[in-house]
């Protein structure tokens, strides 16, 4: 954790640079150039600036002060971290919250400039923020060298070796999965294809990398024409094996770093899907003037979302290999030692040397993390070896964790009882479950969206006046990001929500209970989206677990469960 004084001493610094350039107000968001949630160090800017270490963030800096948004998943621990840095927190949807837009609104005048890196904003959020301040008066700039100017030891951008996912592992050949592509193109009366996102990448050309920590992608952009296709990858990175098969599929190789310079040469004969939401301001801005650009999804990503029978055969093989090593983890901590001292990493260790030993492992989907106490009240809390609490003999242990396989991404949340438990622990815990089952266990008609599933999972706890500050669930990535969309399970306000569930489809269900400052409980099981049955009222589908680990009967009280709730667990630990 980076000391308040080190925050304070940045701060100053990047103001100087403002003022150096008549910058009045800079926004900095944590992303990167293909808008991915998890990103590399290289491009970890919001975190240097502020210390802060959440994923989700909006920071805005003044001359006199500064503010960073993000949302419920990080409210505590972004409390700790912005502790007598200056920096105010601002807890996206809570009352009286602004959201940036609208604190800008109120900020910016005539004659004022607002600043930001148009290569890492999408060009969704930069337009946006173009409207404001013209509304205001204000002025825009990109400025993506600020932060160069005071980050002098800033990261490199990695590069990893580039790797082919054979065939017989994805499914389908990248020839294939591009002629589908071209298909939608002229479905939609477009002849090209820009993306920027690096999963949606990886997919459709069947490569994986190393770039980002925990998750297999390569930097990359990828230019799909009516009979060519054009990549844009780090060349060193492109081992010998990669450079026949991409050349064999009639790929054309660049350098990363070229893709604006191409961009700004190439002809476009017919119209140009793009992303807004996916591609950068700066690309966008560059393409309005050559020609007809078309707003859409990628085509890729309800493809890469609906897996095909080959990916859903791996992924039930290696999600029922994994929940094994969870079980076996679990059956570990309760029957362990109590004489010698286990802290959270120690927890961590074990249950990560346990994937580690099964076939076709690959590397950890996300860092493990362990949770006891206090600390697992902050959703998504990291341990470090000189901070990890002991894992004691009361209380419970929250365990997030997943890997990667050679033909499956995981991800798997359960909570531990280590021993004595309140009642109040026990009825979170109980409700929790009663959540996480109706959810699992509840057939819907074919087009429901997650907004209306999530209403599903939040009833049990609504009913005793509970709530979690985080999403549902998301979708799962094949051999790719953990967190994947485009469906969502969560409020309708929150993007990919709306979208309807499909067979093929694999996403979480993880409700949870978080009382700060003192236990956190979340029960987080994968699952699979199935056809049911087809009658006189319409279609209808349901999901099958993917997870089978035991949700821990020490912490379960009957009394705040329906009769159908316990038929549900029982039919749950049966299978």
């Amino acid at each position: 954790m980076v000391s308040s004084e080190e925050i304070l001493k940045r701060l100053t610094m990047f103001r100087t640079e403002m003022k150096n350039e008549g910058i009045d107000v800079f926004l900095l968001l944590s992303t990167d150039p293909h808008a991915s949630e998890y990103v590399s160090d290289h491009y970890k800017t919001t975190e240097f600036v502020s210390g802060c270490t959440s994923d989700n963030v909006v920071l805005v800096i003044e001359q006199d002060c500064a503010k960073l948004w993000t949302d419920g998943r990080y409210f505590i621990s972004a409390a700790q971290e912005l502790k007598d840095t200056g920096i105010e927190l601002m807890k996206s949807g809570q009352p009286g919250v602004p959201k940036p837009e609208d604190y800008l609104r109120g900020t910016l005048h005539s004659g004022m400039v607002l600043a930001f890196d148009g290569t890492c904003v999408n060009a969704e959020i930069g337009q946006r923020y173009r409207d404001i301040a013209k509304s205001c008066g204000a002025k825009v700039e990109s400025s993506p060298e600020a932060i160069d100017q005071i980050w002098m030891t800033r990261p490199a951008l990695p590069c990893s070796p580039i790797w082919v996912l054979k065939d017989e592992i994805a499914g389908k050949s990248c020839a294939d999965k591009l002629a589908d592509v071209r298909r939608a193109l002229e479905e939609k009366g477009c002849g090209h294809l820009i993306l920027s996102k690096l999963d949606d990448i990886m997919w459709l050309l069947n490569l994986r990398g190393d770039d980002v920590e925990c998750n297999p992608v390569a930097l990359s952009y990828l230019l799909v024409g009516p009979e060519t296709a054009d990549v844009f990858l780090q060349k060193e990175a492109v081992t010998a094996e990669t450079a026949e098969y991409l050349k064999e599929n009639r790929i054309k190789v660049h350098e990363y770093t070229e893709i604006l310079d191409y961009l700004k040469d190439y002809h476009f004969e017919a119209p140009v899907l793009i992303d807004r939401g996916s591609s950068s301001d700066t690309m966008v801005r560059l393409l309005k003037d050559k020609g007809d650009l078309v707003n859409g999804e990628n085509p890729t990503a309800m493809m890469k979302a609906v897996k095909n029978c080959t990916e859903i055969e791996n992924i039930q093989k290696y999600y029922l290999l994994d929940s094994v090593a969870v079980c076996r983890f679990i059956y570990q901590i309760k029957t362990r030692d109590r004489s010698v001292r286990m802290t959270e990493m120690d927890a961590a260790a074990m249950i990560d040397s346990l994937r580690a030993e099964i076939p076709g492992f690959i590397g950890l989907s996300f860092p493990t993390i362990p949770a006891v106490g206090p600390n697992a009240a902050m959703a998504h809390y990291m341990p470090s070896a000189e901070s990890a609490a002991e894992v004691g003999e009361e209380g419970f242990l929250l365990v997030d964790s997943g890997a990667h396989y050679l033909g499956a991404t995981t991800d798997v949340t359960r909570t531990i009882a280590l021993g004595e438990l309140t009642e109040e622990m026990k009825r979170d815990f109980t409700l929790v479950a009663v959540s996480n089952l109706e959810l699992l266990y509840t057939g819907f008609a074919k087009g429901t969206s997650g907004a209306q599933l999530d209403m599903i999972a939040r009833a049990p706890l609504y009913r005793y006046g509970m709530d979690f500050n985080h999403g549902t669930g998301h979708g799962i990535g094949y051999i790719l990001n953990v967190h994947e969309g485009p469906q969502r399970i969560g409020h309708a306000s929150s993007a990919g929500s709306e979208i309807p569930m499909a067979p093929g489809m694999i996403t979480s269900d993880e409700p949870g209970i978080y009382r700060e400052g003192k236990y956190g409980i979340r029960t987080e099981s994968i699952m699979l989206t199935v056809y049911d049955k087809k009658n006189e009222f319409g279609e209808f589908l349901k999901h099958e677990p993917l997870t089978f680990a035991p949700i821990d009967l020490d912490a379960i009280d009957t009394r705040y469960m329906e009769r159908l709730d316990v038929e549900y667990l029982n039919d749950y630990h049966a299978k």
